[in-house]
């Protein structure tokens, strides 16, 4: 007895993953709006985090830029007062105060010799001059600098290093600073006295602006996720009407393909009739006018036929059946049946079969797959050419799977077509398959019948050299 096809788990998780048309329609648009969202997202990222950056790091610029004119302007006044720089007097009379953040601030000679220094920590000069004479250009500026303090002196102090310092996990690793440092140059009547450095421990903002990244890196991807539910839900909601339209085609088209089954086949019984009742009389134009006639209403009923297994395979309610059956049977009948066209087109048909080939699944469907590729195959054979049925078993007991292969000497399918020759209504040659009677659903309704029962088909051609199609079916167990 028959039973209803139970859903497989390969079709389960194609449901899950929405491998159908309109699964496949709303992830594509569920990518695009996600995509735009966060296409907006990254550019108001962007345009925040730059603005951000830019006036944090010029508000500093103007900081440490204002404090550098500050203090040179009161050593102008002092050499107004002295006439020339004495180390001693600087420090005595203040004139030098600093900022709180300012990590320190030097004048240093055109021969690179400190006149006068003074520091957050004292044991930090020496790599603080070789910093400062390393980029010194004695003339007005501001840059960025790196400082790598060993902090070695610090050792049996007890004190603690100065703020805003960054170690590693190591802690012999040297403390790194951030430095804003600003020069300028120290003149009186034309002669260059030295030069004056402050400098700027900004090492804090670029923590800051560190922590900053990884906050709107983590918001983004918050972001994002929130920009996929949204998409997915106005993707869905979108494919709703589009569904719906859809069914109803579908439904209009298997209900039209059942009316026209049976105004066709009295249209063929009529021609069958008629065509008994000529005799060696009548007229040559009217044997050839019912023979046109009744050729048009076969490939009519064909088309028709298509039209109604494609619609019913569209159902989520249809199921194929499933029982178990010798497959060589209906193999064997459906390559007889071919012979005669075969035969009409001048074209060899050869069949072999090796091994049991017992199957579990719809024998009717599988022999329809069958009749398809062979008619396939011989249709684009030209005349002297072969087609080839083979049938085999392979794998063990747990793998089995049947192996159909029809392999032809026929025209060959060009390498860009042959990705889309399961597509329905799809025609490489539309005038050639035209002519041959083609109209792009067989090899389609092979592929449904193929995936329905959790196979596999491909084609593997190459112009003018011939075609093997090559469709492997899990062999199953009856359940």
């Amino acid at each position: 007895m028959k039973t209803r096809w139970k859903t497989s788990w390969k079709e389960r998780m194609a449901r899950f993953r929405g491998e159908d048309m309109f699964g496949r329609t709303q992830r594509r648009l569920t990518l695009v709006y996600s995509g735009v969202l966060m296409l907006f997202l990254i550019v108001f990222i962007l345009i925040f985090y730059s603005i951000l950056h830019y006036m944090i790091w010029k508000d500093q610029e103007q900081e440490t830029s204002a404090l550098a004119d500050q203090e040179l302007q009161a050593i102008a006044r002092y050499l107004g007062d002295h006439g020339r720089l004495d180390p001693r007097t600087l420090e005595s009379e203040g004139v030098l105060s600093g900022a709180e953040d300012q990590l320190f601030h030097y004048i240093v000679s055109p021969s690179g010799e400190l006149l006068y220094g003074q520091e957050a920590d004292r044991r930090m000069r020496p790599e603080l001059l070789s910093l400062v004479n390393a980029g010194r250009s004695g003339f007005t500026g501001m840059h960025q600098e790196l400082l790598r303090y060993s902090g070695d002196r610090m050792a049996g102090e007890g004190r603690r290093p100065p703020r805003g310092y960054k170690r590693g996990m190591d802690q012999n690793q040297p403390l790194e600073f951030r430095l804003l440092v600003a020069e300028r140059p120290i003149q009186t009547d034309g002669q260059l006295l030295g030069t004056l450095y402050i400098g700027k421990n900004v090492s804090y903002h670029y923590e800051l602006f560190s922590w900053l990244r990884y906050l709107l890196a983590g918001l983004g991807l918050f972001f994002f996720g929130i920009a996929l539910y949204i998409s997915h839900r106005m993707s869905r909601r979108a494919m709703v009407p589009i569904q719906a339209s859809y069914t109803k085609q579908r439904e209009f088209v298997a209900d039209a393909s059942h009316e026209l089954r049976t105004p066709l086949s009295v249209m063929l019984s009529s021609i069958d009739a008629l065509e008994m009742e000529q005799t060696e009389e009548t007229d040559p134009f009217s044997r050839k006018l019912l023979s046109g006639m009744k050729e048009e209403v076969k490939r009519m009923s064909r088309l028709v036929g298509d039209l109604l297994t494609l619609a019913r395979s569209d159902m989520p309610e249809y199921r194929l059946q499933r029982e178990p059956f010798d497959l060589e049977p209906y193999a064997r009948s459906a390559a007889e049946s071919m012979q005669g066209l075969a035969a009409a087109k001048g074209v060899r048909l050869e069949a072999s079969f090796a091994g049991p080939l017992q199957a579990v699944g719809d024998a009717e469907r599988l022999k329809q797959l069958l009749y398809i590729l062979l008619d396939n195959a011989v249709k684009y054979t030209p005349e002297g050419g072969e087609v080839h049925l083979n049938l085999r078993a392979e794998g063990g007991d747990a793998a089995r799977r049947l192996v159909l292969e029809v392999q032809d000497t026929g025209i060959g399918i060009a390498p860009e077509d042959r990705d889309r020759i399961f597509d329905r209504f799809y025609r490489a040659d539309k005038a050639r398959n035209r002519q041959q009677g083609g109209h792009g659903l067989g090899l389609a309704i092979a592929k449904w019948i193929v995936d329905a029962h959790g196979g596999s088909i491909m084609a593997q051609s190459e112009p003018g050299r011939g075609s093997v199609f090559t469709v492997r079916l899990p062999a199953g167990r009856e359940g």
